[in-house]
């Protein structure tokens, strides 16, 4: 591998061993309010952010300001003649902590689309990219073409007052979320549908038009493209693309910085890029047994071999919640509703019955049952929507509500700079010795 490669593998192997044992032995000791195991193994669990805009409630799943996504589904507004609640109403709702009415929505989606408008040099900058690179990559770029836009970066530079950073910050946010569906249907169609572009139509809503600027007509496409902004925008602040976002913004970087880097974490295979790791895994365990109608049996053994190979099952399994997640059941219930004998559709409620007794029965896994990523896929399958690599841009358009809603929160709350303290294993040892009293 080479002499410093080969190096550091050797101290990295050793190191590795030893905390292993430190943690076993001393793991449940506390340094200062929280135990070692915790500093070690990802800061899980410790309490250490505000964030004002949604809780995630082990049990019942996400609160959106105290509302549940059943609770939403009945009270927040609806397009004309549809079933399914407006992604503005939820904007609304995480901002200002109010249920929305009908004409706050309006308002909302008339402030979107007099913002809609990409420069041409952000689309530029997508094409220079390979048609081969992955759709996240081609998002992130395009939103970081489109930081020459910042109010913030240009009022800050003029001497912005502190007490005026959520102003601009605000500016910013509605421009984003306004040009992102623009963007990300940019890229839809430039990397499979030959390039051929659809402009916007300036009298749907924001869910709607990004369904129509990707191609999609069918009116329960659009109530779903509502429905999946809906219950993907936020959960708390812990998780990787929301802590990303505030933790950069803390630096005053404007929001589209924030926004793009909080999005670099969204598309790791621990977090959003999961969605996609889910259909891959059906299609591929339908390829080796055979049938796209698999039996339970089936199911089961398939699961049982990817668990044997040191594999995890995607979509089930999630680092706070320990039942069903609601934003599963949500998008179970549409399925019902819109697509009841869908093949794919019911091979997921399959899954559904056949996976969680399987981790169960294993002891270890403290949640087996399915999240969010578990049953989204199959829904957009179902409309001929199959390319899966872009299904994390879908979770990263409607992850902008959350994350930017925050983000104007922070700033008008003067949020500091997020500083926590890191150590050293060689400070631990020390520590568990008895040597070193800096953390007591």
């Amino acid at each position: 591998m080479g002499i410093i490669k080969d190096k550091f593998k050797t101290k990295a192997d050793l190191a590795s061993l030893e905390i292993k044992e430190i943690i076993k032995e001393h793991g449940n000791k506390k340094i200062g309010e929280v135990t070692l195991a915790q500093v070690y193994q990802g800061m899980r669990g410790i309490t250490g952010l505000v964030t004002e805009t949604s809780l995630l409630d082990a049990q019942e799943g996400i609160r959106f300001r105290g509302y549940s996504i059943p609770e939403l589904q009945q009270k927040l507004p609806k397009a004309p003649n549809g079933g399914e609640p407006l992604p503005e109403g939820l904007f609304h709702l995480m901002l200002v902590g109010e249920l929305p009415t009908d004409e706050d929505v309006n308002h909302i989606t008339n402030v979107w689309q007099r913002r809609s408008h990409v420069p041409n040099h952000v689309f530029a900058t997508i094409d220079a990219l390979p048609i081969s690179t992955h759709p996240m990559t081609m998002f992130v770029v395009g939103v970081m073409a489109m930081q020459t836009e910042s109010h913030f970066a240009k009022e800050y530079a003029k001497g912005l007052n502190k007490k005026d950073y959520w102003d601009a910050v605000y500016d910013d946010s509605m421009d984003l979320i306004a040009r992102l569906p623009r963007i990300a249907a940019y890229i839809y169609r430039r990397k499979y549908r030959n390039n051929e572009h659809i402009h916007p139509n300036g009298l749907l809503d924001w869910a709607g038009n990004f369904a129509h600027m990707m191609g999609y007509t069918d009116e329960s496409f659009k109530e779903l493209m509502r429905l999946y902004m809906t219950i993907h925008a936020d959960h708390e602040g812990g998780n990787v693309s929301a802590h990303t976002t505030h933790l950069v913004g803390s630096a005053l970087s404007d929001p589209y910085l924030s926004y793009a880097a909080g999005m670099n974490g969204l598309a790791g295979p621990l977090h959003g890029l999961a969605n996609q790791e889910v259909i891959k895994w059906i299609y591929e365990m339908q390829e080796q047994i055979g049938t796209d109608e698999p039996t339970s049996e089936q199911i089961a053994d398939y699961v049982q071999k990817t668990l044997a190979s040191g594999k995890v099952v995607p979509g089930y399994g999630h680092a706070v919640l320990r039942k069903t997640d609601p934003r599963f059941e949500a998008q179970m219930e549409f399925g019902k509703k819109h697509m009841p004998d869908d093949k794919m559709v019911n091979t997921v409620w399959n899954i559904y019955k056949t996976v969680p007794p399987i981790l169960q029965s294993l002891g270890k896994i403290k949640n087996p049952w399915p999240n969010v990523d578990a049953h989204s896929g199959a829904l957009l399958v179902h409309y001929g929507f199959v390319e899966y690599e872009f299904y994390t841009v879908l979770f990263a358009v409607s992850r902008s509500l959350g994350v930017l809603a925050s983000l104007c929160w922070d700033r008008a709350l003067a949020f500091p700079l997020e500083r926590p303290k890191s150590v050293t294993t060689d400070s631990v040892k020390n520590w568990i010795a008895g040597k070193d009293e800096i953390w007591e």
